[in-house]
């Protein structure tokens, strides 16, 4: 009784050690909070291009890991590509921006 208690206390603190390095974040996932700030940031993004007059929203393609904001997709001028990433910077949240739009 008492070696099959020790076992089932051994598997209990394997099991616990996996779910804690599964939720841990490494260089190249989010943890679940990270996930979700960079939800956020996304969704703010998309917002301020959205209201910007002159940008197309469905042309600029945004997506957000560590707060690293890429911009991607196809625009109409070069000044839209200045104004799209000048928009991005401006979100609370943003790290930083990488602004691979191009002119179509």
């Amino acid at each position: 009784m008492e070696k099959l208690l020790r076992i089932v206390k051994l598997l209990i603190c394997i099991g616990l050690i996996t779910v804690f390095t599964g939720c841990a974040t490494t260089q190249k996932k989010e943890s679940t909070g990270q996930y979700v700030d960079d939800s956020v940031i996304t969704t703010k993004v998309k917002s301020a291009i959205f209201d910007e007059p002159s940008l197309k929203v469905f042309q600029i393609n945004v997506k957000t890991y560590k707060g690293v904001v890429q911009l991607s997709g196809f625009v109409d001028s070069q000044q839209s590509i200045n104004k799209a990433g000048e928009v991005a910077r401006s979100v609370n949240g943003v790290v930083s921006v990488e602004n691979d739009l191009n002119v179509k």
